[in-house]
This record gives structure tokens, sequence and C-alpha cells, in this order.
């Protein structure tokens, strides 16, 4: 089988930093880079036109944008710019968003706003000036973008958890990214929502790729790496640890986390987490332990894996060990030669 498998990284960079990653990232045998776009953070877009010009193979996109915002429009006009730049390897990313009720942003009806975001973004790429009427947005008859993009058309991933994203993913999304998981039960769960909602859909089972993404600390010391997982992960667990149906975590647990983050306590934080529960939430530990967690979830159903921040003690010598140990490991384990990109 073949598994996709790529790197995430935070937003909290020099641009110097991101051309250093990315060229690391290609020269491991990476598939793919993406770019976060959690809320207080450097926009993606910046550190991914830096991706763009020091890479030619790696597939490149913001892991994800938000309609609540960035209007449908600007998010088209950002895609666009980004698939020019890298010569037509960009994917977007779309989700809901995370923490911008801290910003007093209200987030209504998500899915109008994920839908009309998706249709709207697809119809400007295509020079589609009809017009479009949705429920969250719409834009008038003969509106159009002003230059013509390199490509007419990219994948669309959705940053979804519940049934109802999935539907909608089914009908409509190329590649389903379960962010902050690395649970292959809730793999598993997705592939099946999606299966269902594509193939009501008439687009047929398989139509729509699954990505499993978290929160990675590697190195040869187990111990230390899970330990600096714990912390990292913290605050993860705080926002989707309540939206994964295939785990159970007490209330008391989620009260006591968020309010050790609220005192800026992320040691005490992550200390409060199980091993099966950090298992779930992120890829923790020596690269034989990454191999073995990895391969469970192309057995669920995975078709790409993505390694997050913060990789490692160091981001490059964690990328590094993955590209080193844990890259080649698994696509032998599936069957394809050691070094061979797909």
């Amino acid at each position: 089988m073949s598994l996709s498998l790529t790197i995430a990284l935070q937003s909290d960079k020099h641009a110097t930093d991101y051309a250093r990653l990315a060229r690391a990232v290609e020269a491991h045998g990476f598939d793919g880079l993406s770019v976060y776009s959690d809320l207080g953070f450097q926009p993606p877009m910046a550190p991914l036109m830096v991706a763009a010009d020091v890479t030619e193979r790696l597939r490149l996109g913001p892991s994800c944008l938000n309609p609540y915002l960035l209007h449908p429009v600007e998010i088209a006009g950002q895609i666009a710019a980004l698939d020019e730049a890298c010569g037509g390897r960009a994917y977007l990313g779309l989700a809901r968003g995370s923490w911008l009720q801290q910003v007093c942003v209200a987030q209504d009806r998500p899915l109008a706003h994920l839908e009309d975001t998706i249709e709207i973004v697809r119809r400007l790429l295509a020079g589609d000036t009809g017009g479009y009427t949705g429920r969250a947005f719409s834009i008038e008859p003969g509106f159009g973008l002003h230059y013509t993009p390199v490509r007419p058309e990219v994948d669309v991933l959705l940053g979804v958890w519940g049934p109802r994203g999935a539907a909608l993913a089914g009908r409509l999304a190329d590649e389903v990214k379960i962010g902050g998981c690395a649970n292959p039960d809730m793999v598993a769960q997705m592939r099946t929502w999606l299966d269902a909602s594509s193939v009501a859909a008439g687009r047929g089972a398989g139509a729509v790729d699954v990505c499993a993404g978290a929160v990675t600390v590697v190195d040869d010391d187990g111990d230390v790496a899970r330990g600096l997982a714990r912390r990292e992960v913290a605050m993860y667990v705080d926002v989707v640890a309540a939206l994964d149906p295939t785990v159970e975590v007490e209330d008391e647990l989620l009260t006591r986390l968020r309010d050790l983050l609220g005192e800026d306590r992320p040691d005490d934080a992550g200390a409060l987490l199980s091993d099966d529960l950090l298992d779930r939430f992120a890829f923790a530990g020596t690269p034989a332990q990454l191999v073995e967690h990895t391969l469970r979830l192309a057995d669920a159903g995975a078709d790409r894996v993505e390694f997050g921040t913060p990789h490692g003690l160091t981001g490059t010598g964690g990328i590094a060990l993955l590209g080193s140990q844990v890259v080649p490991a698994v696509r032998a384990a599936l069957g394809a030669p050691e070094g061979a990109l797909p």
C-alpha cells in the first residue's frame, strides 16, 4: 500500500529557518510540508512561500485556514498565489479554527462556512463568474479574479473530527485531516464515515483520503521524547480530546488540564496524560516506536501521516531522525524500496 509521509511546522520561526527546514524535509524524502495556522502565530502563507522557493517536489499547504478570519475570496487569492509560487504543488487546508473565542469571533454555522468557502474558491479558481448564493457567503454574478491562476483547481483538505464534517468532506473534499490525532481507532472511524458519505454522493469508497497528524517527538532516548511530548501536546488535548468518540477522557481531567494550561503550567498539564492518552494524541518515543505507531495508522486506513512540531528535542534533529530512520523503515514495511519516493 501507499502511505504519504509529511512534516508540519509551527509558524513561529524566521524566514531563514523555514528555508533551512524546508530543504531538510525535501532532502530526507518526505512527501510534503504543511504549516499550521494556529491563532496568534504567523500566518502560514509566508513560510509556505519561502518553502516554495527552495523546494522542487514537496506538496505544500496551510493546515488549516479558517473562513471566520479570512473571507473565501481572500482564501482563493492566497492559495492561487502559493500554487503559482510552487509550480502547482499546493493544496488548500480548511477548518473551522480553534481558540477564536479569545479574539471574540463567533463560529456559528461552521459547516455552512466551510461548504461555501469550498464552492467559492473552486469557482473563482476555475474562472466561473456566474455568482454563488450560499448560507454563509455569497458572491454576485460577474465577480471573478482579475488574473488567471496556474491551475483551475487545487486539492481541498478539510480538518474535521465528527460525522457531520465527514459527511461534508465525503461530498466535496479530497482529503480529511484529523488534526491532533494519532489514534488508529479514530482513523478507522473516520474512514467508515467518509466512505459512507462519498458512496452516497456517487463518488465511491476511498474518494477522500484520511490524514492523521499530531505533535511528534522522536529521540533515541524514548523516555525523554515522551516527556517532552506530554508538555507539547497538552494544549491540543484540551481542544480535541472531547472530539474523539473512540476515547473516553474524564471531564475532571480535562478541567484540571485546562486550569493548569491557564496558569501557564504545561509540564504539570502534560503530566496528567497517561501513556495510552499520549499515544492517542501524539507520536512520541524512539524511531522504532514511531515506525510501529505509523504502521498501525496505515493498517487502520490512513493514507497520510503527518509528523507535527516539535519533531524532536531540536527541530532539525527530529526531522533528520524521522527522515533517516522512520521514513525508510515504514516504506520498507509497506513494500516500497528504501529511499523510494511515491
